[in-house]
């Protein structure tokens, strides 16, 4: 239960993160992690007290506070002709021609190869962005160094093994990846390992330089016919499966995430991961490399294969127990290996995996056509600029993905939930911990189809920045609120509105603290209590506690708690007018006649302290806030 501060009539303060312009219908719709990048300034709180001398005149004391917190930098980037500071951008790796345009089109280029660890983590704090490919790592201790400043870690390429995602999490950096550009090529080039070596191409050539004539030596094996068990169904597995089919093989495919109709399409069989293996003639490999996924080709693995088999790889090499293939082929279970990726790259010198006679390697070629590396360069490079826009990358590896036409129809209310939670927060005393917060959605819709993932993320960022250090966006809203031992509870309520409309209104309560402003407090549960709605593209605040109000959430608010009497806007207006303070709009929300009412008050300029407490001597006025949006 939330209980109102005694002996305050007026407080009001600012909040520590200035937020992103307010969305307007004219205006294109707020990108969805535009809160990836915020601003800090020193946020400075005003409490005033009043009360009565013996004389009856109102004296106003004031108390200022001043609070700093480490700054952050602001890259939200509108436009660039206009004098916003350009964003910093290491690439680590080569990249192509391509892809180097349009990072600088946007930001400022260093291009840095072979870094060492501890130089990498020097630079690291100048940087907004990070591009690396398969030899970067980039770990802890590199967002660490970047002292939250690193919003954008791009991976030219599919595998995101190199770099820590819990840790990009934490920090709340961004990582994307470009996984369609390459796809193709390294299918192709899974195809071109599969026919060399079932027909001895490497060796055969190799001995025909060597001066020998060895035709009956080099008899392979026919295709067609053939069983490939595609080990992971994701992009380049079902490119490498569509190709397999061409050539007349039976294709079966293990992946505990891929959906069976997308299988069947393309006449392909999912199974369990012993049956594959157990089956086919060849196996080629495409899973990720997790610790799940580490080295699940070992002996135990091989023992349960059909003798004979053949292994294709060019997923990563960590899936494979090095050792443990060597003893396969030793064993005569596995015929043939062709690998286009190891453990460690380059391999050792002396590999015996490397020098087997029956194994065809190549170094990590999987990516490398002309087409493929200019098409990751671009890839990379536009999922890099549009998340330093704060856009949401439809490759982002450690956000939620949230299909596009829902990020479009929820756009206006990713804005009303920041601006709920701002004022939420602002409207709690000081000194009272929050800890709980519950979140109330009604949808005039199936509340079970009600994604609210974005909603709750800018809720916990409009509370949490305000009062703390952290900057929360997608990527770790969750995870701050758990750190800070926050409970953010919600539910969905289905209500008889427009369809059309994906949700009608937001409401954010939090529980067991004090409030600011007494009027806020709902007299149903005793909550802190504010709900909003989203009303021709605009957010607006509709109820405070239990006072029903109207007003669009632009600007400054000042929310006053006064006897429902007439004159009171017009005394209200006079004040603010004299210190020359734009009235946007005023709306006031009553529950009975001529008792007690809710005046709400929109305005563009941030009062002073003086005007402020001009408007706390009113006479009617029982209790105000004012709140910074």
């Amino acid at each position: 239960m939330a209980m109102a501060s005694s002996s305050t009539k007026a407080i009001f303060s600012s909040p520590m993160i200035t937020s992103s312009p307010s969305s307007h219908p004219s205006q294109k719709s707020p990108s969805l992690l535009s809160f990836l990048h915020t601003t800090t300034s020193t946020p400075i709180s005003f409490k005033l007290s009043h009360s009565r001398s013996t004389s009856g005149q109102l004296v106003v004391n004031s108390v200022l506070k001043t609070v700093t917190s480490p700054e952050t930098s602001a890259i939200n980037y509108p436009s660039q002709d206009l004098n916003y500071p350009r964003p910093t951008i290491l690439v680590s790796e080569k990249l192509g021609d391509a892809g180097l345009e349009v990072l600088r089109s946007f930001g400022h280029v260093e291009c840095l190869y072979g870094l060492s660890p501890d130089e990498l983590c020097s630079k690291i704090s100048s940087c907004d962005a990070l591009i690396v490919r398969s030899g970067t790592k980039v770990s802890r201790q590199v967002f660490e160094a970047s002292k939250g400043r690193l919003k954008v870690v791009g991976r030219a390429g599919v595998g995101i093994d190199n770099v820590d995602l819990q840790a990009a999490t934490e920090f709340g950096c961004l990582v994307v990846n470009a996984p369609t550009a390459n796809t193709v090529a390294a299918a192709e080039h899974g195809i071109a390992l599969l026919t060399a070596m079932a027909r001895n191409v490497a060796q055969a050539d190799a001995s025909m330089k060597a001066g020998k004539w060895l035709r009956s030596k080099y008899v392979g094996v026919s295709l067609v016919g053939k069983t490939l068990a595609v080990m992971g169904f994701g992009k380049v597995g079902s490119e490498v499966a569509r190709r397999a089919k061409g050539l007349g093989m039976n294709v079966i495919a293990h992946d505990p995430y891929a959906p069976a109709d997308r299988a069947r399409a393309l006449g392909v069989e999912l199974v369990p991961f012993n049956q594959a293996i157990s089956t086919a003639d060849f196996i080629s490999l495409h899973m990720p490399l997790t610790p799940a996924t580490s080295k699940v080709f070992n002996d135990e693995t091989f023992a349960n294969m059909k003798k004979g088999v053949r292994i294709i790889n060019v997923a990563r090499g960590g899936v494979i127990d090095e050792d443990a293939l060597v003893r396969a082929l030793d064993s005569g279970i596995v015929a043939q290996a062709a690998l286009d990726v190891f453990t460690e790259e380059p391999p050792p010198t002396d590999s015996k995996l490397v020098q087997c006679e029956n194994v065809i390697v190549t170094p990590h070629l999987g990516a490398s056509t002309k087409e493929a590396q200019e098409g990751v360069a671009i890839e990379i490079a536009e999922a890099v600029v549009g998340a330093l826009k704060g856009e949401l990358s439809a490759t982002a590896v450690n956000a939620p993905m949230v299909p596009p036409e829902v990020v479009s129809e929820l756009s206006p209310y990713v804005v009303l939930a920041e601006k709920l939670g701002r004022l939420a927060v602002q409207l709690v005393a000081g000194g009272s911990g929050i800890k709980s917060v519950r979140v109330v959605y009604k949808t005039p819709r199936d509340p079970d189809d009600l994604d609210t993932r974005l909603l709750r993320a800018m809720i916990t960022k409009g509370i949490i920045e305000p009062i703390s250090d952290s900057f929360v966006n997608l990527v770790n809203a969750d995870f701050t609120a758990k750190q800070k031992g926050l409970r953010i509870s919600e539910e969905r309520i289905a209500v008889d509105s427009s369809p059309e409309l994906p949700v009608d209104s937001i409401q954010v309560q939090i529980s067991d603290v004090e409030s600011k402003f007494a009027s806020a407090v709902s007299d149903i549960n005793g909550d802190i209590s504010i709900e909003g709605k989203v009303k021709f593209g605009v957010p607006h605040l509709t109820c405070v506690g239990s006072f029903p109000v109207d007003v669009s959430l632009e600007g400054n608010l000042i929310l006053c708690r006064q006897v429902d009497q007439p004159g009171m806007i017009g005394q209200v207006g006079n004040i603010l007018a004299e210190q020359n303070v734009n009235v946007s709009f005023m709306s006031v929300g009553r529950t009975v006649l001529r008792t007690k009412a809710i005046m709400a008050i929109g305005v563009d300029e941030e009062p002073d302290r003086e005007t402020l407490g001009k408007i706390g001597k009113v006479g009617a006025i029982e209790e105000f806030v004012f709140l910074k949006l």
